[in-house]
């Protein structure tokens, strides 16, 4: 599976546990990108060809559903789907992102094996 993804978290500890996750979970081809808030995120993706965004809900600066919200704002990245990660058990922040654009969400936390499937939902591999 090689596909070009976006982990955007504000912790680094947490972006390198993701992507441990993502290899462990059979992206270890995948081109894997990194930001530590939604506005990163979307400075990155001037630039860059991004498949999926795995993207934490609470950051500073832009959180996970600010980046959503901005992201269906704009065309060109309006069809890129979004899995959203939030570690404090509100299920209603969850329910807004998903409403708002997100393709899928996941409580922290997590196993390789949930994140694989969600991805394989979504993206279809």
């Amino acid at each position: 599976m090689s596909n070009s993804i976006l982990i955007v978290d504000d912790s680094l500890p947490m972006r390198s546990a993701i992507k441990r996750i993502l290899r462990a979970a059979g992206y270890g081809r995948s081109e894997l990108f990194e930001a530590a808030n939604g506005q990163e995120a979307l400075e990155l993706m001037k630039n860059n060809w991004i498949d999926m965004v795995m993207t934490d809900y609470n950051m500073p600066v832009m959180n996970g559903l600010g980046l959503v919200k901005a992201m269906k704002k704009e065309e060109r990245l309006t069809d890129i789907p979004v899995i959203v990660i939030s570690g404090d058990g509100n299920d209603s922040k969850l329910k807004e992102s998903m409403d708002c654009g997100a393709a899928g969400c996941i409580n922290k936390p997590f196993t390789a094996e949930a994140i694989r499937d969600k991805i394989v939902n979504i993206l279809g591999e």
